[in-house]
């Protein structure tokens, strides 16, 4: 069983958005996988072959373009198309965003491992956990990494995901914030976006300063979301 010594976890913002990609692994066999792979692929690339990384998977946290690459608006976003079409791994989502990521990134349905909460995945001797925590998206899922969160859009330094978009569902972000504030006060919350005056915070310190992890019931939460 490894130890927090022996874990890889570089923050990496990237693109116009402020996104962070994740690099995580375990620094014995150098085998890590890339959270939210988007925007820049040759960069991230670049990165882990610079770090003497072997690059083992890729893991979503939702299907937005952002995160995963795919087309919005006026822009196209690299994501795990291009990185898989350079370095073949398995793209790990939620089965519930599957097909989501499918339509927007424009991969294969064999491409994806569709997993559920509380399903496991060992890169090394490093277990991250998924965790489905929906709202944003019904899909949408954390990462927990020893006494790691990565949280995507689920939660935020000082606030929460968007739950006014297509598939968003304002009551399951609510029991999804419920899930994560049990989690441990030293757990180390990795955002999705560099959105706050620091890139990563305790839930202690979140769960004490976040307004939307204080709501005390259902019905308040109602109110606040209006």
């Amino acid at each position: 069983m490894s130890d927090e010594s022996d874990l890889i976890i570089e923050q990496l913002q990237i693109g116009p958005m402020e996104n962070f990609t994740y690099v995580v692994g375990d620094k014995s066999t150098r085998e890590v996988v890339i959270i939210d792979p988007a925007w820049d692929i040759n960069a991230l690339i670049e990165r882990i072959e610079a770090q003497g990384y072997t690059l083992k998977g890729a893991l979503v946290t939702h299907y937005h373009p952002d995160h995963c690459g795919g087309s919005f608006g006026h822009n196209a976003v690299e994501g795990v198309a291009e990185l898989i079409g350079k370095s073949p791994v398995p793209v790990y989502a939620h089965k519930l965003e599957a097909a989501g990521v499918v339509k927007v990134t424009g991969i294969s349905d064999s491409d994806i491992v569709k997993v559920e909460s509380g399903d496991t995945l060992k890169v090394g001797d490093v277990e991250i956990e998924f965790l489905h925590t929906p709202g944003h998206t019904p899909g949408s899922q954390c990462f927990r990494i020893k006494k790691t969160l990565v949280s995507g859009d689920t939660l935020f330094i000082n606030g929460c995901g968007r739950v006014d978009l297509p598939g968003s569902n304002s009551e399951d972000m609510y029991h999804s914030l419920r899930k994560l504030s049990g989690l441990p006060d030293d757990t180390l919350l990795l955002p999705g976006h560099n959105y706050a005056e620091v890139p990563n915070a305790t839930m202690d310190e979140i769960r004490r300063t976040n307004v939307y992890m204080r709501i005390p019931d259902l019905d308040s939460w109602r109110n606040l979301m209006g």
